[in-house]
């Protein structure tokens, strides 16, 4: 991810200007499926890697995975591909190519029509990325905005996707105590701190 994609601040866009916004966007999250789609099959292609090779960095390159715990989805999937395409089930190569695809989504669509003011009572952080619950929570968000905006969704899915999933996660997401807490509270100040978790039982 580039380095300006993290200093740019939401942009408005004029209401005429959405519907070629949506399709440009639309456009986007297909073309980057296809590529992810010919690079799994590239890959699959591929001979093993040997000991000491590493796959190279996607588009995404500086954003390190949503560290998942031992035990869950990311660390149980092998060989076989992910069981979920939910994005703290992948790992390596194929979450930096969502996190990729997530990042086009949030900052041409989400933060040009919902990013709104930053203030003390609605924080945002450039540098989402390195939130784990903020990934999660805008990767969510993204996925049912794929299905919900899709015409086979009918004519009421845009609005079920804005009750049901946009406005809720807009409400977690930037909560004076969410992931963005100790973050951003106004532009001309950027802050980018990462709060402590809770210590998991047992340790």
């Amino acid at each position: 991810m580039s380095e300006s994609a993290h200093e740019s601040e939401p942009v408005r866009i004029p209401d005429h200007d959405l519907d070629d916004l949506v399709a440009t966007v639309t456009e986007l999250v297909t073309e980057s499926r296809k590529q992810g789609e010919t690079l799994a099959r590239l890959t699959d292609e591929q001979p093993p890697q040997q000991d000491g090779e590493h796959d190279e960095p996607g588009r995404a390159e500086d954003a390190t995975p949503a560290a998942a715990p031992e035990g869950s989805d990311a660390a149980a999937t092998g060989a076989e591909g992910p069981s979920s395409v939910f994005i703290l089930a992948l790992d390596g190569k194929a979450y930096a190519e969502e996190l990729a695809a997530l990042t086009t989504w949030v900052h041409h669509l989400l933060l040009p029509v919902y990013g709104r003011e930053i203030t003390t009572g609605r924080p945002w952080c450039q540098q989402w990325h390195a939130h784990p619950e903020a990934v999660a929570r805008l990767h969510a968000l993204w996925l049912a905005w794929q299905q919900l905006t899709d015409v086979n969704a009918g004519l009421a899915g845009p609005s079920t996707w804005h009750r049901d999933h946009l406005d809720p996660a807009l409400l977690q997401l930037r909560a004076p105590d969410g992931p963005f807490g100790a973050c951003t509270t106004s532009p001309a100040r950027p802050n980018h701190r990462l709060l402590a978790s809770p210590e998991p039982a047992g340790v």
